[in-house]
């Protein structure tokens, strides 16, 4: 019997590590862009952004708020893990990101490089 509790148990932790992918909307205009990451819950202290060559890592935690003084014996409310990661061109400038966290959602500004921006080529006469 203690083998079946192993086993429900080792099959149960899984999940609880299991990450939730945030919702992330993309905007791009003509200097680089900026990404909208659904994080509610997550404070800045639990946030983990990281640049691995052209991969963005976004990673953050909700910490469940227990009562002073109390402890959970049972809970159903889960709390989620949140992770992403994208694939970043190599027309964008990692070295520029810009992060902010507010009200539940990150918003990241990754600028493009100088060499891939547009730019207006003036002409002259004669």
């Amino acid at each position: 019997m203690s083998d079946n509790k192993q086993a429900t148990r080792a099959s149960a932790e899984p999940e609880l590590q299991r990450a939730v992918p945030p919702a992330v909307d993309v905007f791009e205009d003509a200097s680089g862009i900026t990404l909208l990451a659904d994080m509610p819950g997550v404070s800045k202290d639990q946030l983990e952004l990281k640049v691995d060559g052209d991969a963005l890592l976004i990673e953050g935690s909700v910490t469940s708020r227990t009562p002073e003084g109390l402890e959970a014996i049972y809970a159903e409310v889960r709390v989620p893990r949140y992770r992403r990661s994208f694939t970043l061109s190599r027309e964008l400038d990692t070295t520029r990101i810009a992060a902010n966290l507010k009200d539940g959602v990150l918003s990241l500004r990754i600028p493009k490089q100088e060499h891939a921006q547009p730019r207006r080529i003036s002409v002259t006469a004669g």
